[in-house]
């Protein structure tokens, strides 16, 4: 993969968009910008790249700005030598990006690691977001929690570690588990795989599952942040049969979050937004036409 370059492998038929790239610390970050209107600024987990968005940006573009980036060493941006990989670098890459692009007053729309990523902008970037839009996320530490830690300790271990970063085994498991209502097509796994094709592409993802544990200094501050927006506009979309994050998390959001309206997508997986991408649009724009944001259609 050559920096800056959209490569031959992306299929215009699935990721029908344009690719644009933006220097950002070093970093050569790929992104979409497309439509008009009410930005939605959407932050993507892990394993996965702005190609996560793509069926929810078909139909949401009529009606709002869409902008979805991928962090460095994710989809196809690059990253700088020395990148580590870390949730706190990211936020620090996505609080530049909304500077460099021109951000501000938007939705964040933020999945899996895309929560705490986003949520840590606002913190260093506040005003960025005035609504929130989360799906199968958390905002805190989790040391303590059994369930996290075994997580974390098990496949951030040195051993798995290097075992993705050999195999990227990341890709293959997760992307097919998050999944409920359908099973990804053979095309749409090998944009997955494409993404994170050597060793040192798929560093990104290996190093991931050890920073919910390890990037505790990271997470308190998200956790504060999430009080500092508590007053906010918020919609919570959960797949009702994630296997990754339980009903607790979602009740513990609720809890945080005074204005918010909760949306569980029956039978949809960890990527709700891949998994029913008609359902997740269509409570965006029911809920934005609630508050004024949109003309309902």
């Amino acid at each position: 993969m050559t920096a800056g370059e959209r490569p031959a492998w992306v299929d215009n038929s699935l990721f029908p968009f344009d690719s644009q790239f933006v220097e950002i610390d070093g970093n050569t970050v790929h992104y979409i910008d497309e439509g008009s209107g009410p930005a939605l600024l959407m932050l993507h987990g892990n394993p996965t790249w702005s190609f996560l968005w793509r069926d929810v940006i078909r139909i949401l573009r009529d009606d709002f700005r869409c902008v979805a980036l991928d962090y460095p060493g994710f989809g196809l941006s690059t990253a700088r030598p020395g990148y580590r990989f870390r949730p706190e670098e990211h936020a620090g890459v996505v609080a530049a990006f909304v500077d460099a692009v021109g951000i501000e007053a938007a939705t964040l729309v933020a999945q899996d690691w895309g929560g705490p990523i986003g949520l840590a902008v606002e913190r260093r970037r506040p005003g960025t977001f005035d609504r929130l839009v989360l799906a199968d996320t958390w905002a805190w530490p989790t040391n303590g929690d059994l369930y996290f830690e075994a997580f974390s300790r098990i496949v951030g271990s040195r051993p798995l570690r290097a075992l993705a970063h050999r195999f990227g085994f990341v890709v293959d498991l997760l992307v097919p588990a998050g999944h409920r209502r359908r099973t990804p097509t053979d095309a749409e796994m090998a944009h997955y795989r494409q993404a994170q094709d050597t060793p040192r592409r798929r560093q990104a993802s290996a190093i991931l599952p050890r920073c919910i544990t390890s990037s505790r200094e990271f997470f308190t501050e998200v956790e504060a942040t999430l009080g500092d927006v508590s007053e906010l506009p918020t919609l919570i979309l959960w797949g009702g049969a994630d296997r990754v994050f339980r009903h607790v998390e979602r009740i513990r959001l609720e809890a945080a979050l005074a204005h918010h309206q909760t949306v569980i997508v029956e039978g949809a997986g960890l990527y709700v937004e891949s998994d029913a991408p008609v359902e997740f649009a269509a409570a965006i724009v029911e809920w934005s036409a609630e508050l004024g944001r949109v003309n309902p259609c």
